[in-house]
């Protein structure tokens, strides 16, 4: 009964352990019973596509199943399909919600769903907590495949074309047209396929997509974009002078970026660089939002500028509440996920590299030129993150103890503000930061570092264990 939980997005769990057909009709009936309850008046309609993870569109398909079953029209996905493409058509079509088959940037072995709200993002805790609560409560219905593929309920879609036009439209195409630069492209095997090449095939630029194509082992590596998965990338954009490296994650809702000589950027600095993008070069206005993860940097560009910063806990759902409700320019999270005004509430890898592109387009300068003119104006901000087993009887210690006593000095440096609504921040006086956050889906703690050096930001993840196992 306590096998499936929903985390910061959605449920993932191990392929045939926990993620099984019957605890995806389990989860697929919650959904379908939260679905009739909400929307008691008119036909319900909803979208379900997959990734290209082993099995996701049966899995898909179970799902599908057990709405039309439960007289809710389904759209399935014709193909593996970005997720932002899923949940960009919830706003095209105007329906009710959608699922996603996908575990992300998850290990292989894993899959999951996501549940996209009738406002095409993440959704809400309100949400979860609804669709969570039905779960076993009802016995999963079901319907024979012959019924189903000739049911009125059921439709199979190709969704792509009208996502890319949509993406298309927010681009700046007078200015990608101007420069022509090369570019590398890496799917890791997710289902980004050649969109980026065939959105750019328009202008000047020379792109080459790798890993391009459908391997559910994701050629041995997590689909995280991340250096140690990404090495391939970073040495092809050394020996190949390509300009920039695209990376998009599994489910192409992230982007990673490699600047010239192979330097895959935090994605901290990914979000400066489209911050600063959206607002000094489209001269678009709003407000910002980010993580508690976030860098100081955002922080030093908003009051460079007289923006509002919002901080939220880890998950793009607090971010999209935000972006619903508020005049938010941009909303992004330390591992690369950027959703943007005037766009579905939603975080975007493909678009995200795009507007990359056309900062360096619109600036006329290089990746490397952009951020050293940045570092000059703002600093060096360097981020580091780490994941460590921790035993079971030290979490429900650790945030209290750290509220009540937290150190006075973290290396020398004196502790002026504890955050505590999301693990423990404690932020030094000398700007850099250290947090230690416990994972709500697995038996890790999480312990991120920001400060002036990567070897300073090292060793103050190392001060976080020290910490961490002294309470």
């Amino acid at each position: 009964m306590d096998k499936i939980k929903f985390g910061t997005d959605g449920w993932r769990a191990i392929i045939s352990d926990d993620f099984t057909f019957d605890n995806v009709r389990i989860v697929a009936q919650a959904i379908s019973d939260y679905l009739k309850d909400t929307y008691k008046k008119g036909k319900i309609r909803i979208i379900v596509g997959y990734d290209s993870r082993f099995m996701s569109e049966k899995y898909a398909e179970v799902v599908a199943k057990n709405m039309v079953a439960n007289g809710i029209s389904a759209i399935l996905t014709d193909r593996p399909s970005p997720t932002p493409s899923v949940s960009y058509a919830i706003k095209d079509k105007r329906l009710n919600g959608g699922v996603m088959i996908t575990a992300s940037h998850n290990p292989p072995y894993y899959n999951g769903i996501k549940y996209k709200a009738f406002y095409s993002g993440s959704a809400d805790p309100s949400i979860i907590s609804k669709i969570e609560k039905r779960l076993y409560k009802r016995t999963p219905k079901r319907i024979a495949t012959s019924v189903f593929l000739k049911s009125k309920l059921y439709s199979c879609e190709n969704v792509l074309p009208r996502y890319l036009k949509y993406v298309s439209a927010y681009l700046n195409w007078r200015v990608l047209k101007q420069k022509g630069f090369k570019v590398l492209v890496d799917d890791m095997h997710g289902c980004a396929g050649t969109y980026i090449e065939d959105l750019l095939k328009k202008t000047k630029n020379k792109v080459k997509t790798i890993r391009s194509e459908r391997d559910a082992y994701f050629g041995g590596v997590n689909p995280e974009p991340i250096a140690k998965n990404v090495q391939m990338s970073i040495e092809m954009v050394k020996k190949g002078a390509f300009d920039v490296g695209l990376v998009t994650d599994g489910d192409v809702d992230r982007i990673g970026i490699i600047a010239p000589g192979g330097n895959l950027l935090t994605g901290h600095k990914v979000l400066t660089l489209l911050l600063l993008h959206l607002f000094e070069d489209r001269k678009m206005a709003g407000e910002v939002v980010q993580t508690i993860c976030g860098t100081k940097l955002i922080d030093k560009v908003c009051e460079k500028y007289g923006l509002k910063m919002h901080e939220t806990p880890v998950g793009f759902k607090y971010i999209c509440d935000l972006m619903r409700t508020r005049d938010i320019l941009m909303g992004g999270e330390e591992a690369g996920g950027v959703g943007f005004k005037n766009y579905i509430p939603e975080r975007d890898g493909i678009l995200s590299g795009l507007l990359i592109l056309e900062m360096m387009a619109h600036r006329k300068k290089s990746l490397t030129k952009i951020l050293e003119d940045i570092e000059k104006e703002y600093g060096s901000f360097n981020y580091k993150k780490i994941g460590i087993r921790y035993p079971d009887r030290l979490k429900p210690r650790l945030v209290k103890t750290l509220e009540a006593n937290p150190p006075e000095k973290i290396m020398g440096k004196k502790v002026v503000k504890i955050e505590s609504y999301d693990g423990v921040k404690m932020l030094l006086d000398d700007g850099s930061w250290l947090l230690l956050r416990l994972s709500g889906t697995e038996p890790i703690l999480r312990i991120y570092s920001e400060a002036s050096s990567d070897s300073t930001a090292l060793k103050m993840l190392e001060a976080g264990k020290r910490i961490a196992f002294n309470i």
